[in-house]
């Protein structure tokens, strides 16, 4: 099932982690936010392969805005 990573608060994108195509495993940071000089890594829950990013360094997202969407790695 496709993972769709979601801000859990309002934060400027510090640092975008991974890109397009770049395999990920489960606890792996995406992203890293920064909301009141704290550093917050978003993280994926599960393993798979990054489909898209929607954010850029720089941005600020709202509670609920969409990061990074992690598709499964196909069984084979």
């Amino acid at each position: 099932m496709v993972e769709e990573v979601r801000a859990e608060m309002v934060a400027n994108v510090w640092k975008v982690v991974v890109g397009v195509g770049d395999p990920v495993a489960a606890g792996d940071a995406l992203v890293i936010l920064d909301s009141m000089k704290m550093e917050i890594p978003v993280i994926s829950e599960d393993g798979g392969t990054v489909a898209r990013i929607a954010v850029q360094e720089g941005d600020v997202v709202q509670d609920g805005d969409l990061i990074a969407v992690v598709e499964p790695v196909a069984a084979g």
